[in-house]
């Protein structure tokens, strides 16, 4: 059985003359965890809204279970509803209770009935610690429980792929753990994700799979233990040399 989700080839994008991603190839697989490291600017943001479509790639072709998403028919809505993405903003809505922010998608989107996904809802917000704060307004909320609330969001889509965007660079440090403790979670639920992110020991405690990019170039990929212990290129010996 063929367990990849998601492959990326040879991706280009261009903004103007400034060539983004140079050629980038990835692929992730079922209940797999990839983490992109890499200074900013390297491309890593780029990437991940190329992969939800979000951005028109120039070159290069992405293809969702097999299916190729470069055909100009693909609806980018439909495909929004299996690939979830978390921004480094928490975008909630701020005229929306907690509660109505998670059940918006599923019930206008997806269709589903409200009653059904309230339940699956409160579950969730059980699950982060929140189930009590779901009547408040984001505006009440500290700003690690606002991006707690927008992976549940973003869960209660059921996506096949999660997408996060540096989910902690806007956060109080004091605040970074407590979102990173649920995506450790989600990760040994066997949550499919593609992570960009600053914090690398997250990154060696929960990848698979760590894709160093520099320049919008993917210099290398190995398991957390290949690229932490016995990185090959220069650049990346550099770089983890600078972040550690």
């Amino acid at each position: 059985m063929n367990d990849v989700v998601l492959k990326l080839d040879s991706i280009v994008k261009r903004f103007g003359e400034n060539v983004v991603l140079r050629g980038v190839s990835l692929e992730l697989h079922r209940h797999e965890v990839v983490c992109l490291i890499g200074a900013s600017g390297s491309g890593k943001s780029t990437l991940l809204r190329c992969t939800n479509l979000l951005e028109t790639i120039d070159g290069g072709s992405i293809t969702l279970f097999g299916q190729s998403l470069m055909d100009e028919r693909i609806d980018p809505d439909l495909v929004r509803r299996h690939i979830g993405m978390v921004f480094q903003s928490f975008n909630l809505f701020p005229h929306l209770s907690v509660l109505d922010n998670i059940l918006v998608g599923p019930v206008h989107a997806l269709k589903r009935k409200r009653g059904e996904v309230r339940v699956e809802a409160l579950e969730l917000l059980e699950r982060i610690g929140l189930a009590e704060r779901a009547n408040d307004f984001p505006d009440r909320l500290s700003g690690g429980q606002q991006q707690r609330v927008a992976i549940v969001r973003s869960l209660a889509m059921r996506p096949s792929l999660l997408l996060l965007d540096e989910v902690t660079s806007a956060l109080d440090p004091t605040l970074v753990g407590e979102v990173l403790d649920l995506l450790r979670d989600l990760a040994a639920q066997g949550t499919t994700m593609l992570i960009a992110t600053h914090e690398m020991n997250f990154a060696r405690d929960v990848a698979h799979q760590v894709a160093y990019l520099d320049r919008g170039v993917l210099v290398e990929q190995g398991t957390p233990a290949e690229m932490f212990a016995n990185p090959q290129h220069e650049s990346t010996r550099t770089f983890l040399e600078r972040v550690r």
